[in-house]
């Protein structure tokens, strides 16, 4: 087939924006021509990533995958504006420079958070005739709101005008996304409760289809013996005995992850076999250093603060990381689309044959419950985090070997690679069956 991948995020964006790019490679080695259709790379620092200058349109050719790059707004920070703006252009640029990529087409796949991609996803539906696949990982209206810039719920104390425009402008939309799974032959989301969302929405059952994310297994992956004793190095690089037990989160630092819970959680077990490592960075970054500081000198006198802050780490030492690492991190904050939410980090820490401790509601707590692959408390829940922080230290790190054992069982039965090729062939072959059969 000629399939093609919308999507504003691609190589060489790191984490989550990382894996439109797996799926493209994967669907190459199946035998299919794959053209992708994305912005210039700019996640998540929104400086443009060496080797890019910006232009109205660039095309690559890169391990089989035909990509096409066109203008947009560098920016991820936490201006509302601006983030906006971002996604924005994308939309715009990819309609006005980038439509032509689609023609011919047996179908395409579409990433559809941003919501601004819908200009180009409609004009190949219905201009150049070409079926879709909507794939649904952020919820939109919902996702404004758990990213940190809610600017259309919350009219709490607000003039009545604003709050009837702040109405206006969530009913328009939700119209919107409704027209976006309307033009789609199938609809695919990443967790059970975005699937009963959708239907709540009014997607058809025919149309929905289980499609959950999955891991760049070239980073993300049980450790082979020169990476363990690399991550042994860099443990006692950061002085933790060997004996301790070292629970990594790795990711962005923003309101969405709720890691103000694990820095304080932290703060509560006067363990020393605890060491809470925390690498990225983000919006939250300077809040949450200062928050740990704070904890530091006021729970534990002149020692060491609860959480010690790594900044940023290239992708390819992620390996290294969580090699050395015993359990990995995942949290969300409470709010509008949290329980259905699954962080790609979920899957990252699986593949790579991790235990979990999750600070979270919903699906990725059933994930937790579903895999044996570690503990879970609710989101925000300070105290029944710093208990699970004690049980590990009690338990010691062996245990922590065998949940990582379950959490890569169930990532190859669930999340893997393999097994996300399988279901996106299948669904682009469906909806491209469907157009020839009317």
């Amino acid at each position: 087939m000629r399939v093609g991948l919308l999507t504003q995020w691609f190589d060489p964006e790191p984490g989550p924006a990382a894996l439109p790019g797996v799926l493209a490679r994967g669907l190459v080695d199946r035998g299919h021509e794959v053209r992708v259709l994305t912005g210039f790379p700019n996640y998540p620092s929104g400086v443009l990533a060496d080797g890019y200058r910006l232009r109205r349109r660039l095309d690559e050719r890169v391990d089989g995958v035909d990509i096409t790059r066109v203008a947009l707004y560098p920016s991820h920070d936490a201006s509302p504006v601006r983030r906006l703006t971002n996604y924005a252009s994308f939309g715009a640029s990819s309609l006005v420079s980038g439509i032509g990529v689609l023609a011919g087409l047996d179908a395409l796949w579409v990433n559809y958070s941003p919501v601004t991609v819908a200009p180009t996803m409609w004009a190949a539906r219905y201009a150049l005739g070409v079926p879709l696949v909507c794939h649904v990982g952020d919820l939109w209206p919902d996702t404004l709101a758990v990213s940190g810039f809610d600017l259309i719920g919350r009219t709490a104390g607000s003039a009545a005008p604003v709050a009837a425009g702040a109405r206006a402008a969530d009913a328009g939309l939700h119209a919107w996304c409704r027209a976006m799974y309307a033009a789609s032959g199938a609809v695919s989301y990443i967790s059970p409760g975005v699937g009963d969302v959708l239907r709540s929405r009014g997607v058809p059952d025919r149309k929905l289809a289980y499609a959950p994310m999955w891991a760049d297994e070239t980073t993300f992956r049980p450790p082979g013996p020169q990476t363990e004793t690399a991550g042994l190095a860099w443990r006692r690089s950061l002085g933790v005995p060997d004996d301790a037990v070292l629970l990594l989160y790795a990711g962005a630092l923003g309101a969405a992850q709720g890691l103000d819970t694990l820095v304080r959680a932290a703060a509560r077990v006067d363990d020393p076999r605890l060491r809470v490592v925390v690498a990225g960075s983000g919006t939250h970054e300077d809040e949450l250093r200062s928050l740990s500081r704070s904890l530091g000198r006021s729970s534990r006198g002149a020692g060491r603060a609860p959480a010690e802050f790594v900044g940023r780490v290239p992708t390819s030492l992620m390996p290294t990381l969580l090699a050395g690492a015993d359990a990995g991190y995942v949290g969300l904050s409470p709010g509008p689309g949290a329980e259905v939410t699954m962080p790609s980090k979920t899957q990252a820490t699986m593949a790579a044959s991790r235990a979990l401790v999750v600070c979270a509601d919903g699906d990725v707590r059933d994930v937790v419950a579903d895999s044996g692959a570690g503990w879970s408390a609710p989101a925000a829940d300070v105290d029944g985090l710093s208990g699970i922080l004690r049980a590990l230290c009690d338990g010691g790190r062996a245990p922590l070997r065998s949940r990582g054992r379950a959490a890569r069982r169930y990532y190859e039965e669930t999340f893997s690679v393999t097994r996300a090729v399988d279901r996106a062939e299948s669904l682009l072959t469906a909806v491209r069956r469907t157009r020839e059969e009317r």
